[in-house]
């Protein structure tokens, strides 16, 4: 359902102070973009999936797989179909572990990732899609010694 545009046609100034723009539906008021991120362990707890992105910012890092939420999706089936999009792994169950928000997390905007817990077959086999380089199951050990993209490795450390 579309709602029609809220019109101010002076905002005190005589100025027009159009809420929504006529065409695209969108409203002039700046926002951050939303993210989800996919996180999946096995072998209680001790491997993680994994994949190395295969785009700046940090391009050949270890990140949980994710991406950008489309436009009329909701989060919790974005982090199933990103999850499936980069590793090939189907996913189910998404529980809410993390939001991060600092508007100075990366590099390109203001972008807010909420981070989700998802179950997955502990003997699939990732097979990179999308843009990721590389996906793996990997020790969570070994992530925290390589680092991870952004503030990813904060993520993993408070699992």
């Amino acid at each position: 359902m579309r709602l029609n545009p809220i019109r101010i046609d002076d905002d005190g100034l005589g100025n027009n102070m159009e809420k929504e723009c006529p065409s695209c539906g969108n409203d002039p008021w700046p926002k951050p973009s939303l993210a989800v991120d996919a996180v999946a362990t096995r072998n209680n707890g001790d491997e993680i999936l994994l994949i190395r992105r295969g785009r700046n910012p940090w391009k050949g890092a270890w990140a949980f797989p994710g991406g950008f939420v489309d436009v009329d999706e909701d989060p919790l089936d974005a982090v199933l179909r990103e999850l499936e999009e980069e590793t090939g792994i189907i996913g189910k169950n998404p529980e809410l572990i993390s939001v991060r928000g600092n508007p100075k997390r990366d590099p390109r905007k203001h972008i807010v990732s909420i981070f989700y817990r998802v179950q997955v077959n502990a003997d699939s086999i990732p097979n990179a899609g999308d843009d990721a380089e590389h996906a793996e199951w990997i020790k969570v050990s070994r992530a925290i010694d390589e680092g991870m993209a952004g503030d990813h490795v904060e993520v993993l450390q408070n699992l």
